[in-house]
């Protein structure tokens, strides 16, 4: 009666969303009395998640998984749900997880629910809260079903060290044949994702152009952030789309989002809405994103950045 917890791993080493989800899994173990297995795919750091509360690792490693591929990886995730008789099954609420977590859920006939902000509110009946309409408001769910899969929201639970003696085992499930293909994956290097940021710096048409972008990119440079864009920016081409947030573009639920010249459309304030502290610089003091920011800089952002960098480089001097 174990709880199965889906480890995410970018070159075979976890994602800080896979340790954040693992001390998750450990929190419903808990109050289920039961244990925690984590599936570990292509990683063979598994040992390392026994520090969140693993006390079982399964190690899959297939050459064909390489690329992420929701069908086969949901194929893998099941077997390992029904050889372990997993009672719940924990994924975060990354895309990728996003897009894995329906076709898991008809390999193990469960129920799902997404972006769970919360330790479930009771086991029996099993009952979780988790966010709706864009982040906008919460519910409450009653999952019926024997196996119950979890998204976890990124940040809500935050990585919990819980050490544990971790056994590692090799896993390797027989995976059909399916109809899906990934034929290559494009990903930025050499910066911070959005997905796993702490801290995201983000530029709307208030930066006037492109040539402009170079303040954002220090600003993010200093801070450790990665950097993003509102949707006309990604529209005409300032930047690539990959860096677009928003509803119609990427979610973020960073710790701390900084929106410089956005005004702050609707949708974009949908999809950063989880963001847990939200600064905006803008000139125009009508601009919408005032009323969402936990605080606001009124000024030109061309005069209010570069201080803003300054400010940070000293700071960071005086506490090396």
């Amino acid at each position: 009666m174990s709880v199965l917890v889906y480890t995410e791993s970018e070159g075979g080493t976890f994602k800080k969303i896979a340790q954040e989800a693992v001390s998750y899994a450990k929190g419903i173990a808990d109050q289920l009395g039961s244990t925690v297995t984590a599936i570990a795919i292509n990683s063979n750091h598994g040992a390392d998640l026994g520090t969140y509360g693993a006390s079982k690792v399964l190690e899959l490693s297939n050459d064909s998984l390489n690329k992420f591929n929701a069908e086969a990886y949901a194929q893998a995730i099941a077997t390992a749900a029904k050889e372990e008789g997993a009672q719940v099954v924990v994924l975060s609420s990354s895309a990728n997880s996003k897009f894995l977590a329906p076709l898991l859920a008809i390999e193990l006939e469960a129920g799902y629910v997404a972006n769970v902000t919360k330790l479930p509110i009771s086991t029996n009946p099993f009952t979780v809260k988790h966010s709706v309409f864009t982040n906008k408001a919460f519910a409450t769910s009653e999952i019926k079903t024997p196996i119950k899969i979890i998204g976890l929201a990124k940040n809500a639970y935050g990585v919990k060290e819980n050490p544990v003696p971790a056994s590692v085992s090799a896993f390797s499930p027989a995976l059909s044949s399916n109809g899906m293909e990934v034929v290559s994956v494009d990903k930025a290097t050499d910066k911070v994702t959005i997905a796993d940021a702490e801290i995201v710096v983000s530029g709307g048409r208030g930066l006037k152009g492109p040539e402009n972008w170079g303040m954002i990119e220090d600003l993010a440079s200093v801070l450790g952030a990665a950097t993003a864009c509102s949707k006309p920016v990604s529209d005409m081409g300032w930047r690539p789309h990959s860096e677009h947030v928003g509803q119609t573009g990427k979610p973020v639920a960073s710790n701390l989002y900084i929106a410089i010249g956005i005004s702050g459309a609707i949708q974009h304030l949908a999809g950063i809405n989880s963001s847990k502290v939200k600064v905006v610089i803008n000139n125009d003091p009508e601009a919408p994103f005032f009323k969402a920011a936990d605080y606001g800089i009124v000024g030109d952002a061309f005069e209010v950045v570069p201080q803003f960098i300054e400010k940070l480089k000293e700071f960071k001097s005086q506490n090396a």
